[in-house]
C-alpha cells in the first residue's frame, strides 16, 4: 500500500468559519486515529457545502491516496484546482499523485505551479511538498530536504508541530535516528496532545530490534489515550517482529500481535480497506484459517470493489498454506486473470501459483511460474528445489538437472544448498547410467558436471562420506575404457580412511559394509591390473574379512597367480 513505510502526518489546513473550522478538526482527528473512512464521508459532506474552498477537496484527495485510490484521487484534486485556482493545495495534491505514478517530471511542474499562487511568507506549500517527496514507497530525499528546511525557516515561530513531525519522518525513513527522535520531541513540546510522534518513536525501537523500549512507549501512548488506533496498529507490528527474531516465543508473540490489531482494526472503521490489511496481518502471523475465514467474507461482501485482486490473491495464499490445494489454485489463476497490470503480479503470486500447481500434479508449469518467481526474488528458491527434487523421485533426471541449475544459480551456498548440489549430481550420474545401460553413448559431459557438484558439497561438507563414494563412482565411468588412469582411486580411498576411522571410534551411522566392499574391491582391481599384486591381494583380504564368500574377491585372489587382466574391474 501507498505511504506503508511511516504513516506521514497530514496536518490539515484550518480555515474559515468557527463551524467549518471544526468539521476540518474533526475530520483531522479522523485522519490522524486512521478512521478513513470516517474522513472521507465528512470532507464529501465539505466538498458539498463548502464547494469553492480549496482545501476541502485537497483533504479527501489525500485520504484516497493513503486508501491508495491514485485515480480518485487525482479527480478530486483537479476538481480543487478549478474550485479554486489560487490556492496552492489541490497543486501539491496532483504533484503528490504524480510521484505515486512514477511521473516526477509533471509532480515537478505541479509543484512549481503551488508556490508560484502561495504567499512567499507561507511555509505549509513548502511543508507539504516536502512531504510529498518522502510520501512515496522510494522517497526522493534530496528533492524534500529543501522543502522542509524552507518550511521550519518559515515558521520563525515554530507555531506548527507538523513541521517537525515532518522533519521527523524525513530523518526516520533514513534510519538517521537521533535527528528523528529530535525532531519527534520539538513536535511533542509544541503540542503534547500530539500522538504520532511518539508511535512513531516507538517504530523506530522496532526497526532497531529494541523491542522492549519499543513496547514501553506505545504503552505509554495507549495509557494516554486508549482508543488511540494506530498505537495498537504499531505495538501489533512489534510483537510480530518480536515473534519472528525468536522462534520459541512466535506463537504466543504472535497472538500478542493478533490481539492489538484486532482492536486496531475496531478502533478504525471496519471498513473494507481495513479488513483487508488485517487480511494482510494475518498472513504474516501464520493465521492461515482466520485469513482463510477474513477473505472468504471480503470476497462475497464486495465483490466488485477495485481490490478484490489482493483478496484473491489472499485467498490463494491461504488456500495453499492450509493444504486446500485444489482451491488455491483455484484463487491463484482467478487473481491472475484479474491481474491485467504486470506490474500488479509480485514474487510471491508466482510462487504460490507454481507451488499450487506441483500440488496439483502440474509439474511443467509449476516449473515455469517457480522460476519467475525466483528469478522476481532470489529467496523463493527453497520452492523450486523442492519442485526439482520432484523432478527427481519421479525419475525425470533431465528436468530434475535443468531444475537444480536454477536452484543453485540463486542458492549456492543457503540453506538446503548441500542438499540441493548433492542431488543434482545424482541425477546427472543416474542419467548417464540409463543412457549406458541402454548403448546410447550418453555424453561425460554429464559425469563432469555432476562429480563438480559432488566436489562443491565435500567442500563445505568434508565429513560426507557417502558423496565421496559418488565422486569414486562418476570418476570411475569418467576414466578411459582402454587405457584407464584410475580416476576413481583417491575417492575410494578416501571413502574408505574416513569409514575406518567411524568404525575405529564407534561412530554412528557405521558406514555399510555393502559400500566398504565396493571400494576395496575397486581399488584391489585397479592394482591387479596394474600388476600390484600386493596391494590387490590386501584388499580383497579386506573384503573377505567382511564377506567369505564374496566372489569378486575370491576370483580376483585366483587370478593373482594367472597371467594379468587385460582390463580392470569397472563398476557402474
Amino acid at each position: 500500500m501507498t505511504k506503508k513505510g511511516i504513516t506521514l502526518s497530514l496536518g490539515l489546513v484550518v480555515m474559515g468559519s468557527a463551524s467549518f473550522a471544526q468539521s476540518i478538526s474533526d475530520a483531522k482527528k479522523a485522519i490522524d486515529a486512521e478512521q478513513y473512512q470516517k474522513a472521507s464521508s465528512m470532507l464529501k459532506t465539505l466538498v458539498k457545502t463548502q464547494a469553492s474552498k480549496g482545501e476541502n477537496y485537497y483533504n479527501l484527495g489525500e485520504v484516497y491516496l493513503r486508501m491508495d485510490y491514485v485515480d480518485s484521487a487525482r479527480a478530486v484534486f483537479t476538481q480543487g484546482v478549478a474550485a479554486e485556482p489560487k490556492n496552492s493545495l489541490n497543486y501539491i495534491g496532483l504533484g503528490e499523485a504524480d510521484l505515486i505514478s512514477n511521473n516526477a517530471a509533471s509532480a515537478k511542474t505541479n509543484f512549481a505551479k503551488a508556490v508560484e499562487v502561495s504567499s512567499k511568507k507561507d511555509w505549509i506549500p513548502q511543508l507539504y511538498i516536502g512531504k510529498a517527496y518522502i510520501a512515496t514507497d522510494k522517497p526522493d530525499f534530496e528533492s524534500a530536504l529543501p522543502y522542509l528546511q524552507k518550511a521550519e525557516e518559515l515558521d520563525v515561530n515554530d507555531k506548527d508541530a507538523e513541521t517537525f513531525l515532518a522533519l521527523g519522518d524525513y530523518y526516520a525513513l533514513q534510519k538517521k535516528n537521533s535527528e528523528a527522535l529530535q525532531n519527534y520531541m520539538r513536535a511533542g513540546n509544541i503540542n503534547e496532545s500530539l500522538l504520532r510522534g511518539k508511535v512513531q518513536i516507538g517504530r523506530m525501537y522496532t526497526e532497531s530490534r529494541a523491542f522492549a523500549e519499543s513496547e514501553e512507549v506505545l504503552k505509554e501512548v495507549i495509557a494516554k489515550d486508549p482508543n488511540y488506533g494506530p498505537a495498537y496498529r504499531e505495538i501489533a507490528e512489534l510483537y510480530m517482529q518480536w515473534a519472528n527474531q525468536i522462534p520459541a516465543e512466535f506463537k504466543a508473540r504472535a497472538a500478542q500481535a493478533l490481539e492489538n490489531y484486532k482492536k486496531y482494526i475496531d478502533l478504525t472503521d471496519n471498513s473494507f480497506e481495513s479488513k483487508l490489511r488485517y487480511a494482510q496481518f494475518l498472513y504474516y502471523a501464520k493465521d492461515f484459517k482466520t485469513l482463510e475465514e477474513v477473505t472468504s467474507a471480503l470476497a462475497t461482501s464486495d465483490p466488485n470493489n477495485e481490490k478484490s485482486l489482493v483478496v484473491s490473491r489472499m485467498r490463494g495464499y491461504s488456500a495453499f498454506e492450509n493444504k486446500n490445494y485444489p482451491k488455491s489454485l483455484e484463487y491463484m489463476n482467478d487473481f491472475f486473470a484479474k491481474a491485467k497490470d504486470p506490474k500488479r503480479i509480485i514474487a510471491s503470486d508466482y510462487l504460490y501459483l507454481g507451488k499450487a500447481l506441483a500440488e496439483n500434479k502440474q509439474d511443467s508449469l509449476a516449473l515455469m511460474n517457480l522460476i519467475k518467481a525466483v528469478e522476481m526474488d532470489s529467496t523463493n528458491v527453497e520452492a523450486l528445489a523442492d519442485v526439482a527434487k520432484r523432478f527427481y523421485d519421479a525419475k525425470n533426471y533431465p528436468k530434475a538437472i535443468e531444475t537444480y541449475d536454477i536452484v543453485n544459480k540463486y542458492n549456492p551456498h543457503g540453506k538446503g544448498s548441500l542438499y540441493n548440489f548433492y542431488y543434482r549430481g545424482l541425477a546427472g550420474y543416474l542419467l548417464y547410467g540409463q543412457g549406458y545401460s541402454a548403448n546410447t553413448n550418453p555424453s561425460k559431459d554429464l559425469l563432469v558436471k555432476a562429480d563438480a557438484a559432488f566436489a562443491t558439497v565435500l567442500k563445505d561438507a568434508p565429513t560426507t562420506i557417502d558423496v565421496l563414494l559418488w565422486r569414486a563412482r562418476a570418476n570411475n565411468l569418467m576414466d578411459s575404457d582402454t587405457d584407464p588412469k584410475g580416476l576413481k582411486l583417491p575417492f575410494y580411498q578416501q571413502y574408505l580412511d574416513s569409514a575406518e576411522v567411524r568404525i575405529a571410534k564407534n561412530i554412528q551411522p557405521a558406514p555399510p559394509v555393502k559400500s566398504m566392499i565396493e571400494a576395496y574391491n575397486q581399488i584391489a582391481g585397479f592394482a591387479s591390473y596394474k600388476n600390484d599384486k600386493a596391494k590387490a591381494k590386501l584388499y580383497w583380504d579386506k573384503v573377505l574379512a567382511l564377506d567369505p564368500q564374496n566372489a569378486t574377491a575370491l576370483e580376483g585372489l585366483k587370478s593373482l597367480t594367472a597371467p594379468a587382466p587385460k582390463a580392470p574391474v569397472r563398476k557402474k
